[in-house]
């Protein structure tokens, strides 16, 4: 009996990552793009003012920028496991809240309280899911599946902003009640989480090493809370590894924020004058293949290889690609598969150098305190993408279009520098070759 009972418990600890990495992942994106992105068009669908929405959703970012605030509490309090199943059940409620908030009078003023608990629910399973991560996979698994959680991650942004407003739009067409409409489709998402706790719930492995923080007998759990941020920025090289994570994405922040308007802007405009839904098919289908292609080829290189080898490539491979729209927009009137291709290539390049952004985020975090070091290290890249962004449209409204993709390629040296500036062992990310 005793061996059967260790049997049974090495094969939990033994989960394949294929079982729970995909799904963790999309369960970790999907309320992000809900809080973010579909709640700006559902209040738009139920006549809030352009003001009034773009003011109070753009509070609703704070939870992942401040995460790092209470991510030693995560560390130091319960297992990851528990607080992953936790925080999903939580985000089950929240939706929950937002759907029953939505048919009253006072709509705005209660779903915008849900949408904000939600999002701490949300930034808080995403602190331990991405503990949870590091904690089951060896750096060898890490590098393997990186790509594998990037990708899901976006498949959720993708299904957020796609088809999850596409549903609003069938209940819309159907039952003629707009709040009513998007009140199912928030019931929607939260029996979705019941079904993403109830999953886990089997599929997480047990890891031996997921357990709490070890606390000193000397200090308190605020003297633990205190330690991991300083811990975080004593480390070696710290200078060099937060100017990788601010300045790696430094282009990326500024495209992202401008890439669907140029599509969408008229000729006239130095755009492209793409209908609303050929943009959404562009991304939605060959860009959204394209990303999973890059992402899983760029942990399956790094696997191969070891981080160290590749930083460099990934590098290049991510800045060089935006090169194809400067090319679009020097192109006249460039045909539909032109622009695919051009997206194709530029979300390959983004998929594959994005994976040693994420793996070395998980080589810095590793120690004592690696959940709270790699939650503190997001809030940074949060930052670095935040900043950028804010500022990318008066550079654009500035320069043009034309110039402004120029722009960024000049601001891809920062990032091919500060990855060429990185000091990583060889080993991390790489295939341990077993002994003959």
């Amino acid at each position: 009996m005793a061996h059967r009972s260790t049997v049974s418990i090495s094969k939990l600890r033994r989960r394949s990552p294929w079982t729970w990495v995909p799904s963790l992942y999309f369960a970790q994106g999907l309320p992000y793009v809900a809080v973010m992105t579909l709640s700006v068009i559902m209040y738009k669908r139920l006549g809030v003012s352009n003001t009034d929405i773009a003011f109070y959703t753009s509070w609703l970012y704070l939870p992942w920028v401040i995460k790092p605030l209470w991510s030693p509490f995560v560390d130091i309090f319960g297992t990851k496991r528990r607080w992953t199943l936790a925080m999903e059940l939580a985000l089950a409620v929240g939706f929950a809240a937002v759907a029953l908030a939505l048919p009253g009078s006072g709509f705005f003023r209660l779903s915008l309280a849900a949408f904000w608990l939600t999002g701490f629910a949300s930034a808080t399973h995403d602190i331990a899911s991405d503990g949870f991560y590091m904690l089951a996979l060896d750096s060898h698994g890490q590098s393997v599946f990186v790509g594998i959680r990037t990708t899901f991650y976006r498949v959720a942004m993708v299904t957020g902003q796609g088809l999850l407003v596409m549903l609003a739009g069938c209940f819309e067409n159907t039952t003629g009640d707009i709040p009513m409409s998007w009140a199912m489709v928030m019931g929607a998402l939260s029996v979705s989480f019941v079904i993403f706790a109830l999953w886990h719930s089997w599929a997480l492995p047990r890891p031996a090493s997921d357990r709490p923080a070890a606390r000193s007998q000397h200090r308190s759990p605020a003297g633990e809370f205190v330690s991991a941020f300083v811990t975080f920025f004593r480390k070696p090289g710290v200078l060099t590894a937060l100017a990788f994570m601010l300045l790696y994405r430094l282009p990326e922040a500024q495209m992202v924020k401008l890439i669907n308007p140029f599509l969408l802007d008229p000729v006239s405009a130095g755009g492209l004058g793409l209908p609303t839904a050929t943009v959404g098919a562009i991304y939605g289908v060959g860009g959204i293949i394209a990303l999973l292609a890059g992402g899983i080829a760029g942990g399956l290189t790094v696997a191969r290889g070891g981080l160290a080898r590749w930083a460099r490539p990934m590098a290049w491979a991510m800045s060089l690609t935006c090169l194809t729209f400067v090319w679009l927009s020097y192109a006249e009137s460039p045909s539909l598969l032109t622009v695919n291709i051009c997206v194709i290539v530029e979300q390959f390049g983004y998929g594959f150098g994005s994976t040693a952004y994420t793996l070395y985020l998980i080589y810095y975090a590793a120690g004592p305190y690696k959940t709270s070091h790699y939650a503190i290290a997001t809030g940074l890249m949060a930052l670095g993408m935040m900043l950028p962004g804010m500022a990318a449209g008066a550079i654009q409204e500035a320069l043009g279009y034309r110039g402004f993709f120029i722009w960024t390629m000049v601001c891809c040296a920062a990032t091919i520098a500060v990855a060429y500036a990185l000091k990583i062992d060889p080993a991390f990310g790489r295939e341990k070759k077993s002994a003959a």
